[in-house]
């Protein structure tokens, strides 16, 4: 979803500027997924592999002869790894380490950007988790993450990539069908009603998420990859900008824009699976590193939803 989204507006504005506010350049855009998306977008500068991501003779002629930037967004998602670990380790971590190993390779290290979580934190944390709060995952999908923003950490401090990790929030409203990740409830409580289908909520109405839009995440990973290196400096990881949610603040927006009717199909059905893995994670942050870089936020929950309708009616 967001590899194409990252797509569009990547042929859409040219390409990638090499630092914030230069000219745009795109030779061709490569898109590599297990397969190929029923919605993709269609350009001359657009090349599309289906494979796996461990097929690393696959990977590599995709990327040759030279890779000059990379957005690194496949993963098992939460509840997937959760419930089989070695997919997870497989796909989440050998899978991140054949592409860096392939990175290594090219003559220029190329600029990375990884797409981490805030399923890095969890147990007991402060009230609010600042860019100096350690990582704590407590769960298979956040441990992975982790992993990989300490390999983009240390490839880059040995010379072999320019990496760059984004703690993205949860994305929300997320279009097209439920997935299994754990998160998947919040953009299924406001994207199936509004569709005029029933939608089952697993936690209790006061969850508290930290969550960003679509275009959001997207803008986020785009300006993670033009800036400078020097502004990243020798720390590659960031707390990705959001805005805190409660399910009760979410249905309310629903209910603000599109309708009682439309809140009404929402109904409450607890899944204590779900509940401990999203209850682990927090629903605050502080994100002056990401504020001092120029990293943007959303407005709110409304504008959030009014978005969705938005793009859900082109």
């Amino acid at each position: 979803m967001l590899g194409q989204k990252i797509a569009r507006a990547l042929l859409a504005r040219g390409g990638l500027a090499q630092d914030p506010g230069a000219p745009a350049k795109l030779a061709e855009l490569v898109l590599f997924d297990q397969v190929l998306a029923a919605n993709r977008v269609e350009h001359p500068r657009a090349k599309y592999v289906a494979g796996d991501i461990l097929d690393r003779e696959l990977l590599a002629r995709a990327c040759a002869p030279q890779v000059d930037a990379v957005f690194h967004l496949a993963s098992v998602v939460s509840a997937g790894a959760e419930a089989d670990f070695d997919l997870g380790m497989r796909v989440n971590v050998d899978g991140m380490r054949g592409l860096l190993e392939l990175c290594r390779t090219q003559a220029t290290p190329p600029r990375v950007v990884f797409t981490s979580s805030v399923a890095a934190f969890g147990g007991e944390l402060p009230d609010v988790v600042l860019d100096t709060t350690a990582p704590t995952p407590q769960s298979s999908y956040g441990t992975q993450k982790v992993i990989g923003e300490l390999l983009i950490n240390d490839y880059t401090r040995k010379g072999y990539i320019d990496g760059r990790a984004a703690r993205l929030p949860t994305i929300v409203v997320r279009p097209g069908k439920p997935n299994r990740a754990a998160s998947g409830f919040m953009s299924n409580i406001l994207r199936e009603p509004l569709k005029g289908e029933p939608a089952v909520c697993p936690v209790p109405a006061e969850t508290r998420m930290w969550i960003a839009s679509p275009e959001r995440a997207v803008g986020t990973l785009i300006h993670a990859m033009e800036l400078p290196a020097a502004a990243w400096g020798w720390h590659r990881t960031i707390n990705a900008p959001g805005i805190t949610v409660s399910v009760a603040e979410a249905l309310s927006a629903l209910e603000r824009v599109a309708g009682r009717e439309t809140v009404e199909r929402v109904r409450f059905e607890p899944d204590p699976a779900t509940a401990r893995i999203v209850l682990s994670w927090p629903a605050r942050f502080a994100t002056d590193r990401a504020d001092r870089l120029g990293f943007e936020r959303d407005a709110g929950i409304d504008e959030i939803i009014r978005a969705h309708m938005r793009a859900a009616s082109e």
